[in-house]
């Protein structure tokens, strides 16, 4: 019976961590296979070394710029006569300055294409790959460096006839984060950049807060972009997050904050960029080939044709971002589109009277005009829907005049238009060319639908045959649902949408009919309060085409959902439950006399009771000025788990779920410790035990092999009489001693358990600080230090032992309540309990 109440633990905790890694499964594994096209250099690429200016060059001596060049170009560059568009790139931690290759060398297609009319020159900076994501530091250095990089490039165009006067930015990572940091500097002037584009850069928070430096910089940026908004008008933002390939920042973190969501500033995730459609990884981002053409593409719509510059007309800029991130209509871009448009040419004109009607031709060299009335549609329909192989035009026309309709859908394999009748009351006609497809297959269908009958609101399990269908999602950020679509038809594949409609994070998913697919409903960013509107599954395939629908809650994808959005704060949970079990071994240790075992105390005392309630109380009274005001005068910090809140990333049953799991890390961390202590110990005493034999036979005289022979075997004797002499002794030791030798080893465990997770977070910062340790990069913290006096032996009559015992229950507290989105802080807390226990082996 003992042995099954002490292995039910062990399944207990073995059950959580086996959820935790089916959650840290579906974060690294369970996500859409790579959809995105390599891009390559079609001439070696060359990086041309600036020279800085000597003062530059000697308060960074670690950082470079260069400028990227391919072929001839390259040749023609050397001499430093800059005629194009400056664009500087800036990659991020770790990252390299040669990842500007992919942005140059496209560039220089297109403008071959354009016999060089315009073209641009890709600049980059070499930051010596600095892990800056993991020690914060030198953000401030990189920063002022791409400043002074700044007027050296815009130097190198002084005396030409278009010289620039802003530079636009690439940032990638933290790369983007160093953009926006310049317009903190004291002397810095916004009219040096008018646009910048990140790329998978976590602007909202760092994604491990390793440090104070980090986490300040942050506040810093975040801040002074919140309240000088009004100033950044004349600055173009645009952030493009990776999806949910990328698993090392994830694409909330990506987006900008609310409050500087103004005109001028956009966030998309790859997935619901046009005509890219494809989640990207951390890394491929940069080399994305259906990015990078939409970023290249409106690079050269931004050329204002009066400057051969980007333009300064902040509107434009949008119009154009928004034109290649959002809603490309399947045409080029139109500063100014036609509203009226003539139609001309001897095609043929057929009027089109049924409210669904298809239209299938092969190697047709006359092209057509379709006409549909509208008047007899008006009453019974809502909308009118068109999809077509080729490229589309629907214009309106009122007898007199045609109005040509640019809005559409371009998608993975069609192009398709959907139209509110509501929105054109005096129209009378929609007229649809189809071009002449000589050679070519081209498949028209149109059809006339009442969004109501088209629209079904989940849970729902139900056979439909509609040529388009919404279907309205729960919207909850950690809710995850399964759609499971059975698909009926022999005409074509079938594209589904997930539309997200308070953030541009759409899914598109290409499935093959007849098929079953699953589609994950999962989101990036939670519905805003003020949003009534709800996540819609578009389904685009043939008219008659049957779905089955099975929708279900993925309990497995919510724990990935968990695990992305919170996996930071683990070190914080496990520390917690292990200064838990700590104070109960002291309590044990003053009231028996004896340590228990840290697994059979993790049982006993590391309880979620003891330290959710308390956060919880205190968020909910900081929603009271009176609470607040006293909170602020003790000089106590904002609780972590407010900020989490405010940012629609938390609520009391995510903090359990993590407590759990921390739980479930510090029992089997623990296991672990427990199995190489004893490992190493009897390592050690096998070793020790032969030792004096191993020593004597080495040292013999190898002439006098039969001495040697004698004096061995009585060396053997005399260590067979020690070893009798060992165990009998082993023997005599009493209980107590034993008891006594037993309750250090398990107190020894425990402190060693709290300084390996001081190490580990200090870790980061420790490997920047060995990498850079040639530049004098000071940043070691006491932390590292304080702990090495705490291995000693405990007292179990140390007068500070009550206290030492009690200490640990509010530590652990606090470590949840300001270490949740601050680790750097943990270290602190732990190393306050280890010093106390120092004190406890000295009073």
């Amino acid at each position: 019976m003992g042995w099954a109440v002490r292995r039910l633990p062990a399944v207990l905790y073995g059950a959580l961590a086996a959820l935790l890694l089916l959650g840290v499964r579906d974060v690294l594994f369970v996500y859409e296979e790579n959809r995105c096209s390599m891009t390559y250099m079609y001439e070696y690429p060359e990086y041309l070394k600036i020279k800085l200016p000597k003062k530059t060059a000697r308060r960074y001596p670690a950082y470079e710029l260069y400028l990227y060049g391919e072929g001839n170009y390259a040749e023609e560059n050397k001499n430093l006569i800059l005629t194009g568009i400056p664009i500087l790139f800036l990659p991020g931690n770790a990252g390299s300055y040669k990842q500007v290759r992919s942005l140059g060398s496209i560039a220089l297609r297109k403008a071959e294409d354009l016999d060089f009319k315009y073209h641009f020159n890709f600049f980059s900076v070499n930051f010596n790959e600095e892990l800056v994501a993991l020690y914060g530091g030198t953000l401030q250095r990189q920063t002022k460096f791409v400043h002074e990089c700044l007027k050296v490039i815009l130097k190198l165009y002084r005396g030409q006839e278009f010289a620039p006067t802003s530079v636009a930015i690439v940032g990638h990572s933290m790369g983007g984060l160093v953009a926006r940091a310049l317009l903190t500097l004291r002397n810095f002037k916004p009219e040096l950049i008018n646009l910048l584009i990140t790329q998978a850069t976590p602007h909202v928070a760092p994604v491990m807060p390793l440090d104070r430096y980090l986490t300040d910089f942050y506040r810093a940026v975040n801040s002074h972009w919140i309240l000088k908004a009004q100033d950044l008008r004349n600055l173009t933002t645009l952030s493009v997050a990776g999806g949910f390939r990328d698993y090392q920042v994830r694409s909330g973190l990506a987006f900008l904050p609310r409050l500087s969501q103004h005109d001028s500033a956009l966030s998309v995730v790859s997935s619901a960029v046009p005509r890219a459609w494809a989640s990207t990884d951390h890394l491929s981002i940069v080399w994305c080939k259906e990015l990078i053409l939409a970023t290249i593409r409106a690079f050269f719509d931004l050329i204002d044709e009066n400057t051969r510059q980007i333009t300064e007309d902040p509107k434009k800029r949008m119009s154009v971002l928004n034109h290649h991130f959002v809603r490309h209509p399947g045409k080029l871009f139109e500063e100014n589109p036609e509203a009226l448009t003539e139609l001309t040419g001897t095609f043929t004109w057929i009027k089109v009277k049924s409210s669904k009607w298809t239209y299938l031709v092969y190697n047709d060299s006359d092209g057509k005009y379709f006409t549909f009335p509208l008047a007899s549609h008006r009453e019974s329909y809502s909308h009118f829907y068109c999809e077509s192989t080729m490229l589309l035009r629907a214009v309106f026309s009122n007898n007199s005049y045609f109005s040509l309709f640019h809005s559409f859908f371009f998608n993975l394999l069609f192009k398709v238009v959907i139209l509110k009748l509501q929105d054109y009351p005096s129209l009378s006609h929609i007229v649809v060319l189809a071009p002449p497809s000589a050679g070519n297959k081209f498949t028209l269908d149109c059809e006339f639908f009442n969004e109501d009958s088209r629209t079904i609101q989940l849970p729902v399990t139900n056979l439909f045959s509609f040529g388009k269908c919404m279907i309205h999602l729960p919207h909850l950020v950690l809710n995850e649902f399964c759609l499971q679509l059975s698909s009926f038809s022999e005409r074509k594949p079938s594209v589904y949408r997930l539309h997200i409609p308070w953030s541009h994070e759409d899914s598109v998913t290409v499935a093959n009919v007849p098929s079953f697919t699953e589609i994950s409903a999962k989101l990036h960013v939670a519905q805003p309060e003020n949003e009534s509107r709800v996540p819609v599954l578009n389904i685009y395939s043939s008219s008659d085409c049957q779905y089955e629908v099975i929708v279900k809650t993925s309990f497995l994808q919510i724990l990935g959902q968990i695990i992305r959005f919170h996996a930071g704060a683990l070190p914080v949970y496990v520390v917690s439950n292990i200064l838990l079990t700590y104070g109960g071994q002291l309590s044990t240790l003053m009231s028996t006399g004896q340590c228990s075992e840290f697994s059979l105390e993790l049982v006993r005392a590391a309880k979620p009771y003891k330290v959710e309630p308390i956060i919880n109380i205190v968020v909910f009274l900081q929603g009271f000025n009176w609470f607040r005001e006293i909170w602020d005068s003790l000089l106590l910090p904002e609780v972590d788990a407010a900020v989490l809140s405010s940012q629609d990333a938390w609520f009391p049953l995510v903090s359990l779920i993590l407590f759990l799991f921390g739980t479930g890390i510090a029992y089997w961390s623990a296991v672990f410790f427990s199995t190489t202590l004893r490992i190493f110990s009897s390592l050690w005493l096998t070793l020790t035990s032969q030792c004096m034999l191993l020593l004597f036979l080495f040292f013999q005289d190898l002439d006098h092999s039969k001495e040697t022979s004698q004096n061995s075997i009585r060396c053997t004797v005399k260590n067979q009489n020690l070893t009798n002499s060992t165990s009998e002794a082993t023997q005599s030791l009493s209980s107590s001693a034993t008891a006594e030798a037993a309750s250090s080893l398990n107190i020894h465990v425990t402190v060693l358990h709290l300084f390996t997770w001081i190490v580990l977070l200090n870790l980061p910062s420790l490997v920047y600080w060995l990498k850079n340790l040639r530049m004098k990069c000071g940043i070691w913290t006491p932390a590292h230090r304080a702990t090495k006096l705490a291995i000693f032996s405990l007292c179990s009559y140390s007068k500070l032992l009550k206290m030492a015992a009690n200490v640990p229950l509010p530590l652990s507290v606090a470590v949840l309540a300001f270490g949740r989105i601050h680790l750097y802080r943990v270290p602190h807390f732990v190393t306050l309990s280890l010093l106390l226990h120092v004190l406890c082996c000295i009073v």
